[in-house]
């Protein structure tokens, strides 16, 4: 369901929040400002824009074009973040060793035709 009138629909997060461990999910835009387009959950989005920041340091510092996911261990608990499109795809979930089976959930959302 889309909160603008002719816009797409938002994506659905909630196949991501039935993975076992996952706590919320968000998919930030990089071209609204960086705020959240889709959240589900509970997820904490302050780290958005610092995690942003490292990226694109590390990016610059090994000349890499592009990435593939970005793993911070927090006190809150681990949080992933995956590029999806122009924009970054968030996911909060209990403990490290369940690091495969949310980025299987993660890969599987990512997939979907009608996901951004």
């Amino acid at each position: 369901m889309s909160l603008v009138p002719d816009q797409p629909p938002l994506p659905d997060l909630s196949p991501l929040l039935d993975v076992r461990g996952v706590q919320g999910a968000a998919l930030v835009s990089a071209d609204a400002g960086g705020q959240a387009v889709s959240v589900g959950g509970d997820i904490d989005l302050s780290v958005v824009s610092a995690a942003r920041a490292v990226v694109h340091s590390l990016q610059a510092a090994t000349d890499s074009a592009s990435w593939n996911d970005l793993l911070l261990d927090l006190d809150g608990g681990p949080l992933l973040l995956t590029p999806c499109g122009s924009g970054v795809l968030l996911v909060q979930f209990d403990e490290v060793p369940s690091l495969g089976r949310v980025r299987l959930g993660v890969r599987r959302v990512l997939s979907r035709t009608d996901f951004v």
